[in-house]
């Protein structure tokens, strides 16, 4: 069973910085897709960031860009998104999520998340 575990929130300053991880265990994820998404109270859940498994060609959102950072450890099983210049408005519940094949942006698209892992950021 694919199980996808997030850590790494918590309350920073605006100007700070954040690193987030996400264990995934349970597959082969070699054929994989890993992305970040993050939901805002009152808002829809948006697309933050995606790399692939095998080669590790990732794609952000223009809102992150420049500051965050996705990356995978192929040995551990691990994603993380560093984010980096955090400002008030990245405010939000992040979520790792996975799918078979290239990454997208579409979060109806992925087949298995994590719980999310709060960021909070005071201005």
């Amino acid at each position: 069973q694919v199980q996808l575990v997030e850590s790494g929130g918590g309350l920073v300053q605006a100007g700070g910085s954040l690193r987030l991880s996400c264990a995934a265990s349970g597959r082969t994820f070699s054929n994989y897709a890993m992305g970040w998404f993050r939901q805002a109270p009152g808002k829809e859940r948006e697309f933050v960031a995606r790399i692939t498994w095998n080669i590790g060609m990732t794609f952000y959102a223009d809102s992150v860009k420049g500051r965050f950072t996705i990356s995978r450890d192929t040995a551990k099983n691990t994603v993380y998104l560093q984010m980096n210049n955090l400002k008030p408005e990245d405010t939000a519940l992040y979520y790792c999520a996975a799918r078979a094949g290239l990454g997208s942006g579409r979060s109806d698209s992925y087949d298995y998340w994590g719980q999310g892992t709060q960021v909070t950021v005071s201005s």
